[in-house]
């Protein structure tokens, strides 16, 4: 029965992993502007060095990301997010630490960010498989568009609030907010009183391949989750190019404060945010099939804009409201993707399709930032950025060339079905 749309917020237990997701999300936005400052400002990272950080911060989907959705499939999903949480806080905490000691370095910086990919492997994976089992199908947008809403909110203040932590703490000390945050995540998610869900154990006959292969042939065999996955995969690729160059270009080529490389990701946040408060209505405007490369393409093309735009200007004020911009156009292709996956995949099969889907997805990610990083030391900063916004925009083929181009209404019929690899 569909419920009300009010419904959600008198949820309780929504509420509890709805708040667990936006402290641990404003906790994540202050160190998405303090590690790399770290690595910047105390210990002095060329380009490279800055690009193996963002390697280190995807690694673990691409050596983890199959197995892992395996694992969370026979664990119970609350248990491994609260377990996760508590572990990021463990890792983020070592940092002031060896920072007061006068022993940090790099080293120490690349096994955090990589120790806290692992966890978020795990948790991000238990996340969006634990969704579909406090709500109704019904109500997988709505619930989806909530936590992305949040999220953004969590992220409009936390880069801006991180890199005055940073000006006034050193980036650091401003690091334990986010520690803090996990901890804070962690209580929430224990509060939930919706039972957890006992796994189905041995649920590929206890093989563990056979279970990996059981979640590649949902995300490869169905022809227009394939198209969304490999769409996916190319535009976080070519994002994480520009990415892992965007705070070597602010900070280490135009000398930017650590505020107003903070401003950047804000306006992000801001844009995420306006973006997941309309995708019900553009969706429904337009259809999901053709508002998805719509949206793809839409914000490709204002990053692309917001590329020259960077400077040590006035015009680095447009830059960052393109740039906002682009993040409100894509967010309905990400929501209406989540949200499509979740609603067509069965439930016992929920951990190994989302980590199946991350594992293509998020596995091209350090692939991206290593070359982001080999392109910025030999071409320099900017131009490796270019490389990765044009590839953005034409990430979007695979969408184009499929029947999601003209579909308004994604069939979810095929639930039940395993197809095979084609």
């Amino acid at each position: 029965m569909i419920r009300d749309r009010s419904s959600l917020f008198l949820h309780r237990d929504f509420r509890r992993l709805w708040a667990a997701d936006a402290v641990s999300q404003l906790g994540g936005s202050v160190t998405l502007v303090a590690l790399p400052l770290v690595a910047i400002g105390t210990l002095h990272a060329t380009p490279f060095e800055m690009s193996l950080l963002v390697v280190c911060e995807y690694l673990a989907a691409l050596v983890l990301g199959l197995p892992a959705g395996a694992w969370v499939d026979r664990m119970r999903q609350r248990r491994v997010m609260v377990v996760g949480d508590l572990c990021r806080a463990v890792l983020l905490g070592s940092i002031p630490v060896a920072a007061l000691l006068g022993t940090l370095t790099l080293l120490q910086l690349y096994v955090v960010a990589f120790g806290m990919s692992v966890c978020t492997a795990f948790f991000d994976t238990a996340f969006q498989s634990h969704l579909p089992h406090l709500v109704a199908d019904e109500q997988l947008v709505e619930g989806n568009v909530k936590l992305e809403t949040t999220r953004s909110i969590a992220q409009v203040g936390g880069p801006g609030v991180g890199g005055i932590a940073v000006g006034a703490l050193t980036a650091p000390v401003a690091i334990v907010v986010n520690a803090a945050a996990f901890v804070l995540s962690a209580l929430s998610l224990a509060r939930i009183r919706t039972p957890d869900p006992r796994p189905r154990s041995g649920a590929g006959g206890g093989n563990l391949r056979s279970e990996i292969a059981e979640g590649l042939r949902f995300v490869l065999g169905h022809r227009l989750l394939r198209a969304i996955t490999i769409s996916s995969a190319l535009s976080n690729m070519c994002g994480t190019i520009s990415a892992s160059m965007l705070l070597a270009l602010l900070a280490g080529r135009l000398h930017l404060s650590a505020f107003l490389c903070g401003l950047v990701f804000s306006a992000e946040a801001v844009g995420g945010l306006l973006g997941a408060l309309c995708v019900e209505r553009i969706t429904a405007k337009l259809g999901q099939g053709r508002a998805m490369w719509l949206s793809m393409t839409l914000s490709s093309v204002l990053w692309l804009l917001a590329l020259p735009m960077y400077q040590a200007d006035g015009r680095f004020a447009i830059a960052v409201a393109l740039n906002g911009l682009g993040w409100a156009g894509f967010m309905t292709f990400r929501v209406s993707s989540v949200a499509y996956r979740q609603r067509l995949c069965p439930k016992p099969l929920l951990g190994r399709m989302t980590a199946s889907f991350r594992f293509v997805v998020w596995g091209l990610m350090p692939v991206g930032a290593l070359i982001g990083g080999v392109l910025g030391q030999s071409l320099g900063v900017r131009q490796a950025m270019w490389v990765g916004v044009v590839g953005e925009l034409l990430a979007v083929l695979p969408i184009l060339c499929s029947p999601l181009r003209t579909m308004r209404d994604l069939p979810v019929a095929e639930k039940e079905a395993v197809p095979a690899v084609v």
